[in-house]
């Protein structure tokens, strides 16, 4: 698996194979998406929970890795951040 990955599912207590929603439109999710992209050759400074989304590939093809909707999905993002966060927060 890779780190990234991991790093996704692991902030949010999901197992390998659980459903996990797209945070765009809600289906199935096959990528975990660096929103700001790593760049050619990589660097593990962007495996931040802020920086990883799932997509599904319709959505994944449609809107990753195109700076004109990087706000678009930091916006998607934050609220999921949001909402897993309230939700720890009352089980506590």
């Amino acid at each position: 698996m890779k780190p990234h990955v991991k790093t996704y599912l692991n902030h949010f207590g999901y197992g390998q194979d659980d459903f996990i929603a797209c945070e765009v439109c809600g289906q199935r999710a096959v990528d975990i998406h660096h929103i700001e992209c790593r760049g050619m050759g990589g660097s593990g400074q962007k495996d931040t929970i802020e920086n990883l989304m799932a997509l599904c590939r319709t959505d994944h093809i449609e809107y990753g890795d195109k700076k004109q909707h990087i706000d678009f999905l930091k916006e998607k993002h934050k609220n999921k951040l949001f909402t897993h966060k309230t939700l720890s927060a009352n089980r506590i």
